[in-house]
């Protein structure tokens, strides 16, 4: 996971500025808040550039944000440094992150989940999750699923050209796997007018609530709401994102 999100770092931000980050963090603060968590130390996993971990400091949230890839993080704090706000960043791997203490609340937003491709893996940030949650906290994560990666990313090929910068990237979904690879091509403008080429290959994993349901529960957890993204609704056939909502149960899950 660490080489990921290298060159494409520079250039996140740029080709991320069509999501609606303030929406995505309204969203989440209201599903804290129905877990009576309305402030206190949250910790975000695979924070990247920071864009969610700011909302949620603006929202009165003390933040800490958790990456693995220090080219993503050296962006949040700049943007951190920028804006004057406190957030603690820690370059650490989400599977095995260590803290100080216990939080509130965990938050895991734009997909980071996906990136863990073996379910034990999945399993060890679920216990690492168990383990620093105050009792009764919340643990909100959400997921690609299945239904995007073989009918809307499927074999398809995305590409964007800006002045600065370009891209090109194409998908393969082995459905009997449940396994996307990206291939990346990113081209950076440099300071004497010509581009420079990076590569890079991203996997992702789609998981089923069954699956994940399971992995919670194994870890010690509690299964509280899967939600159809930015609703209250359950999951649709036809969802290409969820939001599942978890609660440390007490149990320590190892």
């Amino acid at each position: 996971m660490g080489k990921m999100y290298g060159s494409f770092a520079s250039v996140y931000d740029m080709f991320m500025d069509d999501v609606p980050y303030d929406r995505w963090a309204e969203y989440v603060c209201g599903l804290l808040r129905e877990q009576g968590i309305a402030d206190g130390l949250l910790l975000e996993l695979g924070c990247g550039t920071g864009s969610m971990t700011q909302r949620l400091a603006e929202a009165g949230y003390d933040m800490i944000g958790v990456d693995s890839s220090a080219e993503m993080l050296q962006a949040a704090v700049e943007k951190r440094d920028k804006s004057g706000l406190d957030i603690l960043y820690l370059l650490q791997d989400m599977r095995e992150f260590e803290l100080y203490g216990t939080v509130r609340g965990v938050v895991c937003v734009c997909d980071p989940l996906n990136y863990i491709t073996e379910t034990e893996g999945l399993l060890q940030v679920f216990r690492s999750v168990n383990a620093y949650l105050d009792p009764g906290g919340a643990f909100i994560f959400d997921l690609n699923t299945v239904y995007k990666y073989e009918k809307v990313m499927g074999d398809c090929t995305i590409a964007e050209d800006r002045e600065e910068a370009s891209f090109i990237w194409e998908n393969s979904y082995d459905a009997g796997e449940k396994i996307n690879t990206y291939q990346l091509a990113v081209f950076i403008r440099e300071e004497d007018g010509r581009y420079s080429k990076h590569e890079e290959t991203h996997i992702q994993r789609a998981y089923g609530i069954e699956e994940v349901k399971d992995l919670l529960e194994r870890a010690g957890m509690e299964l509280v709401a899967v939600y159809d993204a930015f609703t209250r609704q359950p999951p649709r056939r036809e969802s290409e994102r969820i939001y599942v909502l978890a609660r440390r149960s007490g149990k320590i899950g190892y």
